[in-house]
């Protein structure tokens, strides 16, 4: 069967939300402390106490939001320890991650000025696995409230006269497992309650994200729009590609075929994920006003050999972003119900974009596709149909290669597209339909590498890179390029 791919230029299905594009940065490993967070008296650059590197890193992929402070860590976390001097800051052991000391010297205000400086939404994460109704309640008084109150006050008195701006909120996290092994019924009765007192102060006008199930537990999400669609603005979904399971994790690196072919399966599931769980929110919101916030996502393979097991730190290859790449095109084949998305993590941690070492630090191959992918953000997608060989192992199959499309506020349509096989090649014929001119300037990117393991390091950080993608024929609408095996392109029309 040949590679042929139509999309119709001038149907659009919906917009491809730029927080889909969103990050994830837990109090885990050096994903803050070494990584975001070194202080204003490191000999590394830094802006606040934030790494100056990091920070343009970032900037360049326009993040939409950042989530924090977790995660399994969200529900063991007190605000009110990580605010004021930092001398006095209560310190306490990171139960989840690590058994290191957290000295809570990043808190609320650190994290708040990150944002600012990032332009970006912040996402921030409640604790009701180990926290109180009131404890909540303050914080987000704390954070947003511009009038009198003891609450407004003390953030004053911490330096921060005006309230920030927070929209996203998240109302506990994974409470059918670390965040309190509650049961869908209880859960949903806890977040009506909690959510209660998440006030809206002024015009700052808060978006609850409730809880939303692990994986394929569909009766979490039947019990939570059953019970509470009404209180919530967005319900969360977690998945991360695991080939072989939480029990048997891969190797970063140096793995075999099956196991490439393996990953590709599990992120492809998410596909069938989002359209079950989404099945059953239709039932309870015909009108997809509650959006699906699938904030945690990604690879999770095997720890650095040497390093500690407890901070998750991965090399990021090759099959990272193929596996960034076709779960962004679920996002956007998605988009009528898929508000957000955070890739876990934002740098040291599990698909991180970002690696440090000291003073120096890479972007990952996962970054890279982030970075190809922006100028889908806020863009329409547009209807696209293909017929793909198949991509077969061990008596399954997939097919071989992904792809969307979307047409951007300046015009242009851009296309997305994964040749996810390990050894074969991809001739790609694309119609553009619905096109003003059927010969339009096009330009291309790709990102490969013939060792399915390259990756970047802090001291060779462009094994791997993206570079012009050459071949590329139009005539007439038709495009006709040639990917090469495992790689991602992206092109762009108009």
């Amino acid at each position: 069967m040949s590679n042929r791919i139509v999309i119709n230029a001038d149907l659009s299905k919906g917009t491809i939300s730029r927080h889909i594009y969103g990050h994830f940065a837990e109090h885990l490993g050096r994903c803050i402390y070494g990584g975001i967070w070194v202080g204003e008296d490191s000999d590394i650059p830094n802006t606040n106490g934030i790494r100056n590197d990091v920070l343009e890193a970032l900037k360049n992929l326009q993040i939409p939001n950042l989530r924090w402070p977790g995660g399994c860590f969200a529900d063991e976390y007190h605000w009110k320890d990580g605010i004021g001097p930092r001398e006095t800051r209560k310190r306490m052991v990171n139960t989840h991650w690590g058994g290191v000391v957290e000295n809570n010297h990043f808190g609320t205000h650190e994290f708040m000025k990150l944002c600012e400086l990032l332009e970006t939404e912040p996402y921030v994460n409640g604790n009701v696995g180990s926290g109180t109704v009131q404890e909540m309640s303050e914080w987000v008084e704390y954070m947003t409230f511009d009038g009198e109150s003891p609450m407004a006050d003390l953030r004053r008195k911490n330096g921060q006269d005006k309230p920030w701006k927070l929209k996203y909120f998240g109302v506990g996290n994974e409470n059918w497992g670390c965040g309190g092994n509650m049961r869908p019924e209880y859960y949903s009765d806890l977040y009506r309650r909690y959510q209660t007192y998440v006030r809206n102060y002024g015009d700052n006008k808060i978006y609850r994200i409730a809880g939303g199930p692990n994986i394929d537990d569909y009766k979490w999400t039947e019990v939570l729009m059953r019970e509470s669609t009404r209180f919530m603005d967005g319900l969360s979904l977690h998945h991360y590609t695991l080939p072989d399971g939480w029990e048997n994790k891969q190797p970063a690196l140096g793995f075999d075929h099956t196991q490439w072919f393996n990953t590709m399966k599990s992120a492809l599931y998410m596909d069938e994920l989002i359209t079950r769980h989404s099945a059953i929110m239709d039932q309870y919101d015909p009108k997809k006003r509650v959006g699906m916030i699938v904030d945690e996502w990604g690879t999770w393979f095997q720890v650095e050999p040497g390093t500690n097991p407890g901070f998750l730190y991965q090399q990021n290859s090759m099959r990272d972003a193929l596996v960034a790449g076709i779960t962004l095109n679920v996002f956007h084949d998605h988009c009528d119900r898929v508000h957000m998305a955070n890739i876990a993590q934002t740098v040291n941690v599990l698909q991180s974009v970002i690696l440090t070492e000291g003073e120096k630090m890479t972007v990952t191959p996962t970054y890279h596709v982030f970075e190809m992918y922006k100028a889908h953000q806020d863009a329409e997608a547009l209807e696209l149909t293909k017929q793909t060989p198949k991509y077969e192992m061990n008596g399954t199959s997939l097919e071989q290669i992904s792809a969307t499309a979307s047409r951007g506020k300046d015009g242009r349509v851009n296309i997305s597209l994964c040749n996810i096989s390990h050894d074969q090649a991809a001739e790609l014929t694309i119609e553009l339909r619905g096109l003003a001119d059927a010969e339009p300037h096009v330009q291309g990117r790709i990102l490969h590498h013939d060792d399915l393991s390259a990756h970047n390091t802090v001291d060779a950080p462009n094994v791997v890179a993206p570079a012009e993608l050459s071949g590329i024929q139009i005539e007439n609408g038709i495009l006709r390029i040639t990917l090469p095996a495992a790689s991602v392109a992206v092109l762009h029309v108009g």
